[in-house]
């Protein structure tokens, strides 16, 4: 995988979370139908530039993702 592919990976999640207030993994993974990997790289790229909000779910399991 290469950095293009994980910066059009955090631009589909980007667009997830654009389109509501905030979603958990799984919805994240449903919508986008990214696999495990292609998700959290997405998600890390979204952290290191600061778009992305990311808290516990109420199971703290999940993790609840919002746009910052």
């Amino acid at each position: 995988m290469n950095i293009d592919t994980i910066g059009y990976n955090a631009g589909l999640v980007w667009n997830a979370l654009n389109e509501t207030d905030a979603l958990g993994l799984r919805q994240i993974k449903k919508i986008t139908k990214l696999k495990d990997k292609e998700l959290y790289l997405a998600l890390g790229w979204l952290a290191r530039e600061n778009k992305i909000a990311i808290a516990e779910g109420e199971d703290a399991k999940d993790l609840i993702i919002s746009l910052a």
